[in-house]
């Protein structure tokens, strides 16, 4: 217990210097953290490195599947949004290490990481979409899943050095992974959980969930990542579906549209529909119901969020006064300021950037629930 205590501080107050080391590039080249600019996208496995290979009736594998979809996200990002840089860890079928692949985001200083995979399972019942971020394991299952995809360093030379001596057959070592990205946890679990919707709603696959398992290719990033299960190859039917051109277009503009209702909550806008991309292929009509009643809307910022609880004392959080804790999804959440309107928000954003909390992000709350902050910004407009 005592050990995991002094691994939980260590990684705290490594998080903390990730921050202010970040602030002090964003504030370098002059660039608003706010804004989405770079996005990284990670086509799982390749080369020597087939990934999971299905039920045998077809000779394209996991690495194919996830290339073909990672290139047409990528495609559809740049159609609505010339001017976001989309970089791929690979754009044709070489391995890469993961290592290699965290390290291509951080030196871009990337903003988004989005990695591509297909599930396995010894049985071919097992169907659906899932979509992981890094965490402690809830349950065996979500293990084993690491495990598997982690298992690619076993490829690599030297990988014990590379790694610090982690070992992916060693459950000890996913625990201890799973603490590094809990600076970045919240904004994960958002585009994560904004990911299944689509795969459920406009794809129409079943939702398995979003989950938290120790996955290296996504442990590493020093920005907002996830880890896209696209469906099962060892499910015949799934299988047929993302082998398909069709199947993988509808996937990739899933992911598409999941990352521009991200990136429009991100940054506080609303999301482009003018003039609309091809990834709409999946458009379906959504119903449109009426306002709510107008009540008091307030604007915080979140800077922190953590699986414990932190005493709310300014010196646990870089000198910031008046930190406010909310809980919810099994984790303690940190806020400061309570505003009427985004732009004055936006001013205690700066002021969190300034201390160090480069993540933090907007979040809105009516009648003490929190809610989504699109429609936060169009109350408030009613107001």
């Amino acid at each position: 217990m005592e050990r995991s205590q002094r691994l939980f501080s260590a990684l705290t107050l490594f998080a903390l210097f990730l921050c202010c080391a970040q602030s002090s590039w964003a504030q370098a080249d002059g660039r608003d953290p706010n804004r989405i600019r770079t996005v990284v996208l990670d086509a799982g496995h390749g080369g020597k490195d087939p990934g999971n290979l299905g039920t045998g009736r077809y000779k394209t594998t996991e690495k194919h599947v996830s290339l073909n979809v990672a290139k047409l996200v990528g495609k559809y990002i740049n159609e609505t949004w010339p001017d976001v840089k989309v970089i791929y860890t690979r754009e044709d079928d070489r391995f890469i290490e993961l290592m290699e692949r965290t390290q291509i985001a951080n030196r871009a200083n990337a903003d988004v990481f989005i990695s591509i995979h297909c599930n396995a399972n010894d049985s071919h019942e097992p169907h659906g979409c899932e979509t992981y971020v890094m965490g402690l394991h809830k349950s065996d299952a979500n293990m084993r899943v690491a495990m598997k995809e982690n298992a690619a360093i076993l490829m690599e030379d030297g990988h014990e050095l590379k790694y610090g001596g982690y070992d992916p057959k060693r459950p000890e070592s996913q625990i201890e992974l799973s603490l590094r990205q809990n600076v970045h946890l919240d904004q994960s679990l958002l585009l994560s959980s904004l990911i299944q919707e689509q795969f459920k709603v406009r794809v129409g696959s079943p939702d398995r969930g979003v989950k938290q398992a120790g996955f290296l290719v996504i442990s590493y990033t020093t920005m907002p990542a996830v880890l896209v299960e696209l469906g099962f190859l060892t499910n015949a039917k799934e299988e047929d579906y993302l082998q398909g051109e069709q199947g993988q277009d509808y996937m990739a503009s899933a992911i598409y549209r999941a990352f521009k209702e991200y990136k429009a909550q991100v940054e506080g806008v609303p999301a482009p529909t003018a003039n609309e991309a091809k990834a709409d292929s999946t458009r379906v009509e959504v119903r449109k119901d009426p306002l709510p009643p107008v009540s008091a809307v307030r604007f915080k910022v979140q800077i922190a969020t953590s699986s414990k609880h932190i005493e709310l004392k300014a010196k646990n959080f870089n000198g910031m006064e008046g930190v406010e804790e909310h809980k919810g999804q099994g984790l303690f959440k940190y806020t400061v300021g309570d505003e009427p309107t985004l732009e004055q928000a936006r001013n205690v954003q700066k002021t969190c950037h300034g201390k160090g909390f480069t993540g933090a992000f907007i979040v809105a709350f009516k009648d003490g629930e929190r809610i989504d902050l699109q429609e936060a910004v169009k109350l408030a407009q009613r107001l």
